[in-house]
């Protein structure tokens, strides 16, 4: 079953995210049918606080009637010199329509909207090279 994802206005992302989200899904072999939320964990096995890597990116989806909705977009890294911890460094909340960044907090709608586009960029092309392990839950 083929998702349609339902845009928000204010924080459209673009068709190429659409399309690893819908790869992502239909790819992880679950069925989506009776379905209410679906949460996709994007990992690079190889990530870790001394190597580096691609940071770990988590996507929910909730059902609304006859189409999808997208409910946040968060980006994990490690922070901290001598015990790193992954913390949210990046969270897209679609029901409010803001971008929060951890060094800088909330955006303004201008500023999120850019972090937005220049962060759903690199992961479109981070994910084209591979280098995510993806996990698709079901509720």
């Amino acid at each position: 079953m083929a998702l349609k994802i339902e845009q928000v206005a204010g924080l459209k992302v673009p068709n190429s995210f659409i399309g690893v989200i819908v790869s992502a899904v239909a790819n992880g072999g679950d069925s989506v049918g009776t379905t209410k939320a679906v949460t996709l964990n994007f990992r690079d096995p190889d990530y870790s606080p001394e190597a580096g890597g691609f940071h770990p990116v988590e996507v929910r989806l909730e059902k609304k009637a006859t189409s999808w909705q997208l409910i946040y977009i968060t980006d994990f890294s490690y922070q901290g010199r001598h015990t790193p911890e992954l913390i949210k460094e990046i969270d897209v909340c679609f029901s409010i329509k803001q971008v929060y960044h951890f060094l800088a907090g909330w955006l303004n709608a201008k500023e999120g909207k850019e972090l937005l586009d220049l962060f759903i960029s690199n992961f479109v092309e981070y994910y084209n090279t591979g280098c995510y392990q993806v996990t698709v839950t079901t509720e």
